[in-house]
């Protein structure tokens, strides 16, 4: 049996061509992932590419289908936010993730992010959420290092394989780890309300997720931020 050989990239699309491991700026990457409608997933870490890969059903899929219709939950009691999965950010010259989901408030009630002129994200969502599989490495060392470094103010990372759910705060120019009540859940300090029950997260409870966040919700503490974020409101957002 004849070995499989993989031709390089036709001539005329050599200029466009992505691998992981290329280095690039975030202009130079988007110039060249816009003209590869094949690709599905790429990001550019710290001034690095890395190509996306097989997606599986139990340990990317489900998940990653969880914890966004969380985050819908709660944008849709929210006025003012925006929830997006997979959406590229221009985050600096060197960076260009495409994280599983984030939540924003919108540039029109006050978030720290806008929209560039070519349709990106433009700066750091206040939240960012990752399902770790085979990328734990990169999510928990070069990409948390960025949106550190960048100012995200939240960063959620669901180890799959290792049952845990790391969620992180942005204080004094650094993140922590939010710590957990004795159930298990953890409360975001940066969008009030924005309860996780973690334990019924792993075991992929989504009732007893939703549950937990409509008590969050019912909370003055969110009526509060409801209250700032209408009054943020500009009159085109």
């Amino acid at each position: 049996m004849s070995a499989t050989v993989l031709e390089p990239p036709p001539r005329e699309r050599r200029a466009a061509w992505l691998e992981s491991g290329m280095n690039l700026d975030v202009d130079e990457f988007l110039r060249r992932y816009d003209q590869l409608p094949e690709v599905k997933k790429a990001e550019l870490i710290e001034g690095v590419v890395f190509m996306g890969s097989p997606v599986r059903i139990d340990e990317h899929a489900k998940p990653d289908s969880l914890l966004q219709g969380w985050l819908v939950a709660y944008s849709a009691y929210t006025p003012g936010l925006q929830v997006a999965g997979n959406a590229t950010i221009r985050l600096g010259p060197k960076n260009c993730p495409q994280p599983d989901a984030l939540l924003r408030i919108r540039p029109g009630h006050g978030g720290q992010s806008a929209n560039s002129d070519d349709g990106y994200v433009l700066g750091a969502p206040e939240l960012v959420a990752e399902i770790s599989a085979s990328t734990r490495s990169l999510d928990l060392h070069g990409k948390k290092a960025a949106y550190e470094r960048l100012g995200v103010r939240e960063y959620l990372v669901w180890s799959v394989d290792d049952a845990e759910v790391l969620w992180f705060h942005r204080r004094d120019g650094a993140f922590a780890r939010l710590a957990s009540e004795a159930d298990g859940l953890v409360k975001s300090l940066v969008f009030p309300g924005l309860w996780l029950d973690v334990p019924a997260l792993l075991r992929g409870d989504a009732a007893s997720v939703l549950a937990r966040l409509r008590d969050g919700l019912g909370t003055p503490e969110h009526a509060a931020f409801r209250d700032t974020l209408a009054r943020r409101a500009s009159p085109a957002a």
